[in-house]
């Protein structure tokens, strides 16, 4: 298993907090599927068939968070209210005012949720409490403060902050792409958004395209700066750093792929390759740092 996007927040470094530990904060919120008049619920789910809350492997530590949430659309709801304000109408010889209207749209969703669908959604988090790296795999960030938001409910005094780098992404991309110069150990890819920082908000995208150094100048001459930026780490990672400091995309390359557990065994291989992930991805988020000028200091 990979992680597709990074959230990526700072523990301290070790974090001296034990997998029985986590387990035993985690299991009062542990996942319970929804009832039939419950629109969401959340909660903690075992990462692994028949195993605990919290999966470790070479001292790393994996959790899922489980959300269960009934779908039903505002239009449905609006769609039968409005059949049952016409059989109103026609009954009492007037239509429903704003306030019953109101109270119907209630009742009518009260009877619905328990036929609508329910969708089912996993958000891992991996824990690395030796280089004190806590990451969500979420494409933005307000899910993976879905995470954080349930994660602080369940341990308390979690000492767990933004991660903050001394320079700013965006300053550094733009650099780079101006230079034609990636830092030591990465190379530049063919995806790269410029955008301008004035009232225009004109932006060039570039998407499986190779950069041209002088037109991509030019953009930035006119004051465009880079927000998104392909890379490929050490020849065995490829991903898109983002002004927010996310990592997203990310695709271990051929290199990676040969290294991964070639056994029959479904759980000595998601060991073997959660463990190969949470290896390369410490590393890979500590070069990204130095890039940027290393951690701001509070």
């Amino acid at each position: 298993m990979w992680f597709k996007n990074l959230q990526i927040y700072r523990l301290p470094a070790p974090w001296a907090f034990t997998p029985e530990q986590l387990e035993a904060a985690l299991a009062p919120h542990s996942f319970v599927p929804a009832s039939s008049n419950e629109l969401l619920r959340q909660g903690w789910d075992t990462p692994r068939p028949n195993g605990g809350l919290v999966h470790v492997v070479n001292k790393q530590m994996l959790i899922l968070l489980g959300t269960e949430k009934k779908l039903l659309p505002s239009s449905v709801i609006n769609q039968v209210a409005k059949a049952r304000a016409a059989e109103m109408e026609e009954a009492q010889g007037f239509a429903p005012g704003k306030k019953a209207m109101k109270e119907l749209k209630e009742r009518v969703a009260d009877e619905l949720l328990p036929r609508a669908f329910t969708i089912r959604s996993n958000v891992w988090t991996w824990i690395d409490p030796v280089n004190g790296w806590l990451v969500v795999d979420a494409a933005s960030p307000a899910k993976a403060d879905e995470v954080i938001k349930l994660l602080l409910k369940a341990v308390d005094k979690l000492p767990l902050e933004s991660l903050r780098v001394q320079r700013s992404p965006v300053g550094v991309m733009t650099e780079w792409l101006q230079a034609d110069d990636a830092p030591a150990g990465f190379t530049v890819d063919m995806d790269t958004e410029l955008r301008a920082t004035g009232e225009s908000k004109a932006a060039v995208r570039y998407v499986k395209h190779s950069l041209d150094p002088e037109e991509v100048r030019r953009h930035i001459a006119a004051g465009k700066q880079c927000t998104r930026l392909a890379m490929t780490w050490d020849s065995k990672i490829s991903f898109v750093l983002t002004e927010s400091l996310a990592i997203k995309g990310i695709k271990p390359l051929d290199v990676i792929a040969e290294k991964e557990s070639s056994t029959k065994n479904d759980d000595e291989r998601f060991d073997g390759d959660l463990m190969l992930m949470t290896g390369e991805l410490a590393k890979l988020m500590a070069d990204v740092v130095e890039a940027l000028g290393g951690e701001a200091k509070a």
